[in-house]
């Protein structure tokens, strides 16, 4: 038998930076970044793409885009803005997607242009896959406006949209060129959009930062009324331990170990199932829940560990159980997630569970008693646990 083979590494490099004011003439942050990473040769264009959602709390967004890049002309800014509806609707409609492929070609955007896309991470999913999949790929930038935006989905390398009912069944692994995490554009947010990103947060120092899960306890009070230097600590860090794990470890994720998916079996599935009426961070704190308990009840992680992780998702304003997520039969539809997250890890399952504060462990079988177990523990001795 004779074959070829050919082995190489791509180098793939992105800046996440902090600021406030990004579109101020005076911040020249973005410009900065545009003159840094221009190549030489054509004009280079930037296409916006912005959530609508964003745009009706800061209704004069588009003027303040056309007076910054008239100000600064390192690329000429394609005189079309495209608004698209935020949440998943513009992840679940491929008509968004199509429009945004037919927008790219109709402005001539290459591949040493810019799609930028301001929004919330659904919005940012639906425009880095465009971009990714337009002339095999256009130069990407992101502007997360939300807390999960910024410190979770916005500043990874996963981009997608929803297919066939399931949640991210067509996407790629594709860095953007650079994240601008806007202070701001919190401030617009409602106290329940602020509120859900906080759930990954809890989510990633669970898993991997004890001393990081302490400070959430400790500034728990703070977080909820809204303090501001409290949410960018808590953005950065988040932002930092993500990128950390896609340098260290799998980050096209060609195994089936997703560390930082700790809850989220079960919270995509009750996504879909409430018809995304339960939001994302919402349904990730649920999904916690109830693999914090599911942890204890195997033996694995212990009760005080357990009581301090459930306090503080109750803490932060979470509801910690659905009824969508109870295990009454073998046909109930939160078991259907487990076989669909299989399916789309392309392996073997492997669930996160928690050994202690800090430390997760890899499964790759859950007891279905154990499990409806911890969602009935959650409905009752959880419910009413105190959260002063």
């Amino acid at each position: 038998m004779e074959y070829l083979q050919q082995s190489f590494s791509v180098r793939f490099d992105y800046k996440v930076f902090f600021t406030s004011g990004l579109f101020d003439p005076a911040n020249t942050v973005l410009d900065d970044f545009l003159t840094a990473d221009a190549a030489s040769g054509s004009v280079k264009k930037i296409l916006f793409v912005i959530d609508q959602d964003v745009l009706n709390a800061t209704p004069a967004l588009s003027d303040k885009i056309k007076q910054y890049f008239a100000a600064h002309k390192t690329v000429q800014l394609v005189s079309e803005i495209i608004v698209v509806p935020g949440g998943e609707i513009v992840k679940n409609d491929e008509a968004w997607f199509s429009k945004l492929l037919n927008t790219i070609n109709k402005h001539g955007i290459d591949r040493h242009s810019y799609v930028a896309a301001i929004g919330g991470g659904s919005v940012l999913d639906m425009v880095g896959y465009a971009a990714a999949v337009a002339h095999r790929g256009v130069k990407h930038i992101r502007i997360p406006t939300t807390v999960l935006s910024q410190n979770d989905s916005g500043v990874g390398v996963k981009n997608s949209i929803n297919y066939f009912g399931k949640k991210n069944f067509l996407g790629t692994f594709a860095p953007p060129v650079a994240v601008f995490n806007d202070d701001q554009f919190l401030l617009t947010l409602t106290n329940r959009d602020y509120r859900s990103g906080i759930s990954e947060a809890i989510k990633v120092a669970l898993i991997k930062d004890p001393v990081f899960f302490e400070w959430l306890e400790n500034n728990a009070a703070a977080l909820t009324v809204r303090d501001m230097a409290t949410m960018k600590y808590l953005i950065k860090r988040c932002a930092e331990l993500h990128l950390n794990h896609i340098a260290s470890r799998d980050p096209f994720e060609k195994g089936s170990s997703r560390p930082l998916d700790f809850g989220h079996w079960s919270a995509h599935k009750l996504e879909q199932l409430t018809n995304f009426g339960v939001l994302h961070g919402e349904a990730v704190a649920m999904g916690i829940a109830l693999d914090t308990v599911y942890s204890n009840l195997s033996g694995r992680l212990a009760d005080d560990d357990t009581h301090r992780a459930i306090h503080l998702i109750k803490k932060m304003g979470f509801e910690i159980t659905h009824p969508l997520l109870e295990v009454n039969s073998d046909d109930s539809p939160i078991l259907v997630g487990l076989q669909e997250f299989r399916e789309h890890l392309g392996g073997q399952l492997t669930i996160m569970l928690l050994n202690r504060i800090g430390e997760g462990v890899e499964v790759h079988e859950i007891d279905i008693a154990i499990l409806k177990r911890a969602g009935e523990a959650l409905k009752n001795e959880y419910s009413v646990l105190d959260t002063a």
